[in-house]
């Protein structure tokens, strides 16, 4: 099962892999990363920010508008003025309305590009990223770093900015004009300032701790989940459906505990900030009050401060919530441009060229390769296949068998020594131009959840149906695809559940006979299988390897005596070599493991 092997289960594989969130202050190279996601859309960005000074203009000017009305046209009984003062305000009204409409669309327009271009470049990094980069990662993480990181991104890059500036700019200009307009009642409405920024500083930074403890906890949960979905199996045959339901609702526990701490900083925070907004408007009504009644301000400015305020505190909420929004955005940010910042261990060098044909000749020289923990898997390592032969490499466990498929196929680097293709080093061979000639047909089969047809067709865009069938009747797969109420059309649950392992090997085979591959790879492709279906599958592989070259890893050495030539390896090394009948004869390594075979395959 996931993560069964560290300690804490889910929690502790994502400390084990670096994914809890960290607390860190927001960045401005994360911004400077992300900006050219951005950049093509600058001119939408710009009238969205146009129309949110416009918006914000009209805000400031509606309060302006209503004191005249109040003071000037219905103080003096002026209605042709009433009729034209209140025509502007009904304008600016509508024009604040259209400016804050248009910005939330163009916002909102501009964050779905973004969001669309940044997780189509990350998948396509992803497809450039080695083997390697794939096996160290989780899956899931990946997933999320594709779907949430750059979900929360989309905020950071359109909404959050601007919703930023647009409101410091309210904010600013609410003072300026309160300040401009009445200085004394400026100062009674701005009295509770104070408290109102040490209540904001006090919960972001509670706030900041409280979400990034819930983002963690659900990361938690949904591992968990993961977990016990993938190993149900397991769990039901070892029956410990009351373990797992315990542990799920510990961290169900943790996770709901912490959601409500957070919800509890927010029930708290807002009651409070709009205590301090009527604390406000009282100080404006009793100071507004006093002052109207000896003359020295009019029931307009009192209005229109008592509107101000309004729109003081309404910005202020906004920014306090958005600062933990931004937070968990460049916290998203800097893990995605990590990702993007990836570098494939193996790719194309500047010698590197397409070769229109292969003849399929393979060569070692010398070949050693290291995992990076430093642990060394191949050991001077020379074979050599000519074009058309069928090459078997068996031997014990962990003798290092497929990772020379690996290599052939160039899903690592060797460390040491060189591999040729028909002469030519494979690092002046592109990888789509190499990989475009060869097919692997590895021990678990992967096939997508998508039809057989499609699956058997994969290696083509635009695949006929007859050639299809063909590659299924040389791989020996049309009996019982025929079968299928749906036949060819027959969709593949995900993991290939509706399937037995045989039959996904034989579409797999078939895969590969469809894009007719010059050098084909065969990794331990019967090791799953029974004895019938081998029997199937060898039928097929005579189709397979004519005049190909093929490299066969088996486990099973009855499925390799007709190989031109059989390398036996043991601790990363070529220790024997000959074709069957020779290394039979010479009492060595391959005639002990074959003879083991035999012996257990007659007692069965």
């Amino acid at each position: 099962m996931i993560g069964a092997g560290i300690s804490g289960g889910p929690r502790g594989l994502l400390q084990a892999f670096g994914e809890q969130s960290e607390g860190g202050q927001i960045r401005g190279g994360v911004l400077l990363g992300l900006l050219p996601f951005v950049r093509p859309y600058r001119r939408a960005l710009g009238a969205a920010g146009l129309l949110t000074l416009l918006s914000t203009g009209g805000g400031l000017l509606i309060p302006l508008l209503t004191r005249h009305l109040i003071d000037i046209e219905i103080a003096q009984g002026d209605l042709a003025g009433l009729l034209r003062r209140g025509g502007w305000l009904a304008l600016v009204m509508l024009a604040t309305y259209l400016g804050a409409g248009g910005q939330s669309y163009l916002l909102a327009l501009v964050g779905q590009k973004t969001l669309y271009s940044l997780r189509a470049r990350l998948f396509e990094h992803l497809q450039r990223l080695s083997v390697a980069y794939h096996d160290r990662h989780i899956v899931g993480v990946t997933v999320s770093r594709v779907i949430n990181d750059v979900s929360v991104i989309q905020n950071l890059l359109s909404e959050g900015l601007v919703t930023l500036v647009g409101d410091s700019i309210l904010i600013v200009g609410t003072v300026v004009v309160m300040l401009l307009l009445d200085p004394r009642l400026a100062l009674a409405a701005l009295a509770v300032f104070p408290v109102m920024v040490l209540v904001t500083v006090l919960f972001s930074r509670r706030a900041r701790d409280a979400y990034r403890e819930t983002r963690e906890n659900v990361a938690v949960l949904v591992g968990n989940l993961a977990e016990n979905i993938g190993g149900m199996r397991v769990i039901q045959s070892f029956a410990r459906e009351e373990t797992s339901q315990r542990r799920f609702e510990e961290n169900n526990w943790r996770n709901r505990t912490a959601h409500v701490r957070a919800m509890s900083l927010s029930f708290t925070f807002l009651p409070a900030m709009d205590f301090l907004s009527v604390a406000a408007t009282c100080l404006i009504l009793l100071v507004g009050g006093m002052l109207v009644t000896r003359g020295a301000a009019t029931i307009g400015t009192v209005v229109a401060f008592m509107t101000y305020v309004n729109r003081l505190f309404a910005p202020i909420r906004e920014l306090s919530q958005l600062y933990t929004t931004l937070q968990s955005a460049t916290a998203g940010g800097e893990r995605v441009l990590q990702l993007l910042r990836s570098r494939p261990q193996v790719q194309d060098g500047p010698e590197a060229v397409d070769v229109p044909d292969i003849r399929g000749g393979i060569t070692f020289r010398g070949v050693c390769f290291a995992y990076p923990d430093g642990s060394e898997v191949l050991h001077d390592v020379s074979l050599d296949v000519q074009p058309g032969e069928t090459v078997a490499i068996v031997g014990p466990t962990g003798a290092g068998k497929t990772t020379i498929a690996n290599l052939v196929c160039r899903f690592y680097e060797p460390s040491a020594g060189s591999i040729r293709i028909d002469g030519r080093p494979l690092r002046e061979i592109t990888l789509r131009s190499l990989h475009g000639r060869m097919a692997l047909v590895s021990q678990d089969p992967f096939l997508f959840p998508t039809t057989l047809a499609e699956n058997i067709g994969f290696g083509s865009d635009n695949p006929e149906r007859g050639a299809i069938v063909q590659a299924a009747k040389h791989a020996e797969a049309d009996g019982f695809i025929s079968h299928l109420p749906l036949g060819y059309d027959t969709p593949v649950q995900e993991g290939g559940a509706n399937l037995s392992t045989g039959q996904r090997q034989l579409i797999s085979i078939a895969r590969a006979i469809f894009v007719s591959p010059r050098i084909l790879i065969m990794d331990e492709a019967t090791s799953s299988v029974d004895t019938m279906t081998e029997a199937l599958i060898q039928k097929a592989l005579g189709y397979l390897l004519r005049d190909r070259t093929a490299i066969v890893i088996a486990h099973r050495l009855t499925t390799v005596r007709r190989a031109d030539r059989i390398y036996v390896m043991e601790g990363g090394r070529i220790v024997e070599q000959g074709r069957h009948e020779e290394l039979i004869r010479t009492d060595g390594l391959y005639s002990r493991l074959y003879e083991r075979q035999f012996v257990s395959n007659a007692g069965a």
